[in-house]
């Protein structure tokens, strides 16, 4: 037995092993195609490398500069960033560090020269701490953790590395203006490689990141409101929202706080790289992606709605299913707009955005009002204190009719051994809350009222994203929204000749 086990475990191995190539090709080839900007930047980074390390390969560039070139090759692989903007916030960091920092060791080191060796070593050891609490106690203040943390740390490096080796280095200068020149060729060479060869921008990654989201939503709400009025029953023992479209669409936006806060600090160190050289509105999308979490969030719940214990039956949904998909596809059409509106890059109209969802929740208020039976409440005709009444006894039989059909089967079977009272509660008790809830006549109408106000409840959070829309428009100087002019025109000469029309007709 053993060996059959470790038989079927190698040939569960080879298996593996003969299809692991075509995976990773697969993989490989998925990769490159979502984004054909990574085998690009990918080739731009092999290139670069390859350029510094002619630094180590050319005798007479070797000569020039010595075991320094390292730090060339070493800028390169941290600096240069799938972006134009990382790749400059990095790289100059870096720069003005490294530069700062050699100044300063110079500094230190002309002055600690005129003294003795014992007397050296004290002040090279008190500035280290010196300038190491300061800088590390620097990096706590916010607006320096967020902008310039990478500079900060490579000027405590390069400062540390060239104060301690100039105590056994006799030309500190050599040393600190080797260091300082590899590291502004390595810099120099991520910095054109990004801005003139094939640039990457991180403003665009985040105007075109807002716009799926956007998209997501849409996508989101479609398919939920399709899916809670579908005829079959959906199964909903099975949970499988890692895989569910729907979850998919949203995910991006639940997911977007950290990915839009990187895009927008790296867009600010971008130069205006547009035909009008408008200043990008970094800050405005981070503000929309705030709104459209928010607005995620009632997605969310109106998802959640579809796998509820307790269901609607489909006879009463189908009452409402016109008029809630009707309110759905004004939303989505709403939200499709901006997204467009964003990717064209001119401004929105919420006129007409919300003309025509105002139609549809008016419809969605008739539809209610239809069917009052369904949602008693405290000002309905039909809430009298006899149907009240006879809604209680009835609720009250169903109840008590519920748990003899309990007690029954209960005591009609053999309790285990070794399960005690207090067992039995915690597994019963979930059962009774649900009977409970289901002896209710309102309760059919409770799933439905649920979907219809978290459907509401989106069309007064699409105000919110409409209106941060509208203002990014404004900051981001996208172009003016326009009417159809001859339109516009021909209806008012239109409406002016009826009336005119009119008014002659009467004698007026």
């Amino acid at each position: 037995m053993p060996m059959d086990s470790f038989n079927k475990k190698a040939l569960a191995f080879m298996e593996k092993t003969k299809r692991s190539p075509g995976f990773i090709c697969r993989k490989i080839w998925k990769v490159g195609r979502d984004d054909p900007r990574r085998a690009i930047h990918a080739l731009k980074v092999g290139f670069s490398l390859t350029l510094v390390s002619l630094l180590y390969l050319m005798e007479p560039l070797f000569k020039g500069v010595g075991q320094n070139a390292i730090w060339a090759v070493m800028t390169v692989v941290v600096v240069l960033e799938f972006t134009a903007g990382a790749t400059l916030c990095k790289g100059l960091n870096r720069g003005f560090g490294t530069l700062l920092a050699a100044s300063l060791a110079f500094i230190f080191e002309f002055i600690a020269r005129e003294y003795g060796k014992v007397f050296r070593a004290v002040f090279i050891g008190a500035s280290i701490f010196l300038i190491g609490t300061s800088t590390t106690f620097l990096r706590f203040f916010p607006k320096i953790k967020k902008n310039y943390d990478y500079g900060v740390v490579i000027f405590l490096l390069t400062f540390n590395l060239i104060t301690v080796s100039s105590y056994r280095v006799d030309d500190i200068l050599k040393l600190a203006k080797g260091r300082t020149y590899m590291i502004g060729i390595g810099s120099g060479i991520c910095i054109l490689m990004s801005l003139f060869i094939f640039p990457n921008w991180s403003g665009e990654d985040l105007h075109n990141n807002t716009i799926t989201k956007i998209e997501g939503l849409a996508k989101s709400i479609e398919a939920c409101v399709t899916e809670y009025f579908n005829v079959e029953e959906p199964n909903s023992d099975i949970d499988e929202t890692m895989e569910d479209p729907i979850y998919e669409n949203y995910k991006a936006v639940l997911d977007s706080k950290s990915t839009d806060e990187t895009l927008a600090l790296h867009a600010s160190w971008e130069p205006r790289h547009s035909v009008h050289c408008h200043k990008f509105p970094c800050q405005q999308y981070v503000k929309l992606g705030g709104v459209l979490r928010h607005f995620g969030y009632g997605v969310v719940a109106l998802h959640g709605s579809l796998q509820t214990e307790i269901r609607t039956p489909i006879s009463i949904r189908l009452l409402f299913k016109d008029p809630c998909i009707r309110l759905a596809s004004e939303v989505t059409k709403a939200l499709m707009e901006l997204s467009g509106s964003i990717r064209n890059r001119r401004q929105c109209s919420p006129e007409n955005i919300t003309e025509q969802i105002h139609q549809a929740l008016q419809d969605l208020d008739t539809a209610l009002k239809s069917q009052p039976r369904l949602f008693l409440g405290t000002n309905s005709p039909y809430n009298t204190p006899k149907m009240l009444a006879m809604l209680t006894t009835t609720a009250k039989q169903k109840f008590e009719h519920h748990l003899s059909n309990m007690n029954t089967d209960s005591s009609s079977e053999r309790k285990p051994k070794g399960v005690s009272d207090q067992t039995e509660k915690r597994v019963l008790r979930p059962t009774l809350s649900k009977l409970a809830i289901t002896s209710l006549e309102f309760s059919e109408a409770l799933p439905i009222a649920a979907f219809v106000a978290l459907l509401v409840e989106l069309v007064a959070r699409l105000d919110f994203v409409i209106e941060e829309v509208e203002k990014l428009g404004r900051v981001a100087c996208f172009k003016e929204f326009k009417h159809a002019g001859d339109v516009v025109v021909d209806v008012e000469r239109r409406m002016k000749t009826e009336i005119n029309v009119s008014s002659f007709a009467t004698g007026e």
